[in-house]
Order: C-alpha cells, then sequence, then structure tokens
C-alpha cells in the first residue's frame, strides 16, 4: 500500500514539475517576440527580410522534431528533457546577437530546432502523467504554457519600454529560465526504455495515426495563427478602428485562449476528447461567421472570443491522443507537433496572401471553413477519450516505473 501511495505522490509531483516546464517553454517564447523590433534594427534586415528569417525557427523544428524520439530513448525522459529545455532557455540569447541576415536565420533555425525537440519531450511527459493520472491534464499544461508566455511578454514589453539592450534582456531572461528549467526537470517521471525495446530510429517519418491527428491540429493551428498575427490589422483595415483597439483584440483572443485552456480539462474529463472537440469546432466557426459578417468592432471582437475559445483545447487533446496512439508515443507526438509546427508556419502567409488577391474577409471566410474540419474529424481523436483510456489505465497495470 505504501508503494502505491509513494507512485501516486510522485505521479502528482511531476504533473506540476511538467506545468512548470511548459511555463518556462512559453515565457522564452514570449520574452523574443517582444524584442522582434529590436532585433531587426541590431541584424539591419529589412520587413521582407524579417519574415524570410521568421519562417526558419518552424523549419528548425520541423527537421529537429523527428529526432526527439531517439534522445529520449538514449538518455531517458528526465535527462533528455533537462538537457533539451536548457538548450531551448540558452538558445532565446542567439538571435539577437545576430549582425546580419545568415547569421539571424541560423540563430533562428537553431532556435526552432531546440524549441521543438524540447515541445516534444514534455508533451511525450505530459501525456504520460495523464494516463497514470487516469484524467485529462493537457489541457491545462498547455494553459500553463500560454501564462508563461504572457509572463514573459510582459517582461520584455517593460524591457522594450525601458529602451533595455535586448543581448542584456535575453542573457539575464536565458540564466534565470535555465536555471528554473533545469530545477523543474528534477522532478518529473525517469522513465526508462526496457531492456528489449527496440530503439526508434534516429529519424522517422510520422506513422499514418500520426498524420490523421495532426490534420486536427493543422486546422486548429491555422486559426490560431490566423486571429494571433491578423485580428488587429482585420479590426483596423476592414473595421477602421484605433490601434489601440486593434491591440486588445489581440490580447483579449490571448487571454481568452489561456483561460479556456486552464479550465478545459474538467470539460473533457466530463465529455470526453471527441464530443468536447466537435462542441468547440461549432464555437470556431460561430466565431469566424461573425468576423466574416461584422460590421461593428464588437462583434469582430466577439468572433475572434469564440474562435479562441473553440481552438483552445484542440492541439492538447491532439498531443494526448497521439500519445496514445500506437507503440511509440514520442515517434506521434513528434509526427503531430511537426504538422501543427507547419500549419503555425504557412498560416499567416497564407492569409496574408489571399487577403492581398481578395480581401481579408475572404481569408477569414477559409479560416471559418477550416475551423469546420473541427467538428467533421473529430473522431479520429476517440483513442484520447478519457473514459476509454481510464479503462485500459485500470485493466493493465502500467510496466513502467
Amino acid at each position: 500500500m505504501s508503494n502505491v501511495v509513494y507512485e501516486q505522490r510522485e505521479v502528482k509531483r511531476s504533473r506540476y514539475a511538467v506545468a512548470a516546464v511548459f511555463a518556462v517553454h512559453g515565457a522564452v517564447t514570449g520574452s523574443f517576440a517582444t524584442r522582434v523590433p529590436w532585433i531587426q534594427d541590431h541584424a539591419g534586415v529589412s520587413a521582407g527580410q524579417l519574415g524570410i528569417a521568421l519562417a526558419f525557427p518552424a523549419l528548425g523544428a520541423s527537421v529537429a522534431m523527428p529526432l526527439a524520439g531517439s534522445v529520449s530513448h538514449r538518455f531517458g525522459a528526465r535527462n533528455a528533457l533537462r538537457g533539451l529545455i536548457a538548450l531551448w532557455t540558452l538558445s532565446l540569447v542567439l538571435p539577437s546577437l545576430a549582425p546580419n541576415l545568415l547569421t539571424l536565420c541560423l540563430a533562428l533555425f537553431t532556435y526552432g530546432a531546440t524549441a521543438g525537440m524540447a515541445d516534444v519531450a514534455m508533451n511525450a511527459l505530459g501525456v504520460e502523467v495523464e494516463n497514470r493520472l487516469g484524467r485529462s491534464i493537457m489541457s491545462g499544461l498547455h494553459g500553463m504554457w500560454s501564462a508563461g508566455a504572457l509572463v514573459g511578454s510582459a517582461a520584455g514589453t517593460l524591457a522594450a519600454h525601458l529602451g533595455s539592450d535586448a543581448r542584456l534582456h535575453h542573457v539575464l531572461a536565458a540564466a534565470v529560465l535555465t536555471v528554473l528549467g533545469v530545477l523543474s526537470c528534477q522532478w518529473v517521471l525517469d522513465l526508462q526504455p526496457a531492456e528489449d525495446e527496440e530503439p526508434p530510429p534516429r529519424f522517422a517519418l510520422p506513422p499514418r495515426s500520426a498524420l490523421l491527428i495532426g490534420a486536427i491540429g493543422f486546422c486548429a493551428v491555422f486559426a490560431e495563427g490566423a486571429s494571433l498575427d491578423w485580428s488587429a490589422v482585420y479590426l483596423r483595415e476592414q473595421l477602421q478602428t484605433s490601434a489601440g483597439l486593434a491591440a486588445a483584440c489581440t490580447t483579449g483572443f490571448t487571454l481568452t485562449m489561456a483561460i479556456a485552456r486552464i479550465a478545459g480539462d474538467r470539460i473533457v474529463d466530463r465529455f470526453g476528447a471527441v464530443r468536447t472537440v466537435r462542441a468547440s469546432g461549432v464555437l470556431a466557426v460561430l466565431g469566424g461567421l461573425l468576423i466574416v459578417v461584422a460590421e461593428q468592432p464588437a462583434v469582430a471582437m466577439a468572433g475572434f472570443a469564440l474562435m479562441g475559445l473553440g481552438i483552445a483545447v484542440v492541439v492538447p487533446l491532439c498531443f494526448a491522443a497521439a500519445g496514445r496512439s500506437g507503440s511509440n508515443p514520442s515517434l506521434a507526438i513528434a509526427g503531430v507537433a511537426t504538422i501543427t509546427y507547419t500549419s503555425g508556419l504557412i498560416a499567416p502567409s497564407a492569409i496574408g496572401l489571399l487577403a492581398q488577391a481578395t480581401s481579408l474577409m475572404v481569408s477569414f471566410a477559409l479560416v471559418t471553413l477550416l475551423s469546420g474540419g473541427l467538428v467533421a474529424f473529430a473522431r479520429v481523436l476517440r483513442p484520447g477519450d478519457r473514459a476509454k483510456t481510464g479503462q485500459a489505465d485500470a485493466a493493465v497495470p502500467d510496466p513502467r516505473p
């Protein structure tokens, strides 16, 4: 009985430790995003060149993510996450040091590669903890990522307001976040491969199950990327609002997503992954319709809020389903993460190109259409249903330490 109690305490402690790692990961992103204008000036690149450079984080992540499974297998989950999160936090320093376009692209490629591998490792551990607890936690973990991003953004905004050098800001931020990330990893589950377990290939394409689940994530991340990058522009150009009100719309969308993710686990536990995503898709479609038909700023802002509510929990549920979809969770999670990162890469530019050819209203009609895919294809997440997972966990004891 004492061993059972100890294991339960270990799993609960690991849950909070993984949540802290998610927050640290998000804080790095927020710290970087707020200093992009300083980095652009320091590197001496134009807006077009900056756009090219900002594609490299997603490229780096897409290339490196399939490697995460072999890293975890070789070093164990805890050591792998400790090393990868440290590489990610330290890579925050690189972009601000770049003196030109070439070095900036290389720095951002490295930044994205370390981000992607750490992302896979922490999501894989989050899925493992969720399985052992027998209830949904992935939405809350991603909510912690959003909270960390908000904290990092706030600190970065203050640093920019004070006119500080981004190199100094990012060195200090990287030092603090590295310490927090490494310390948090001390309490995550120390999963080790079984003696007879075959090592995963060093680089592998996503399994078919990950492609199906990734399609759902693609739709959600496309809507997220479009809303984050274009909501303020939509209000300014389509509805002629002030810059302040337009910025408030983007901030409201981000806050809505963070709150929905933190509260999302209770909804998933009660209704299951499939019904939750179907209902989320309905909310996202309604939000998209409000955006498209809006003639007043308040209507469009309500639409973006509904869009945020609708897509908030989808990506966490995709990771959870991927982690239970086959014999190699890390490989499936890496596949889903690669697809979602790709969606985040192409969404802003696709919206811009379509808007240039037609209008922003038509662009968000496309976002609304893709949001409908959440309703149509939610059934592929059925393996992530909490009731089924709970029954499986009760029937088959977990053999790993």
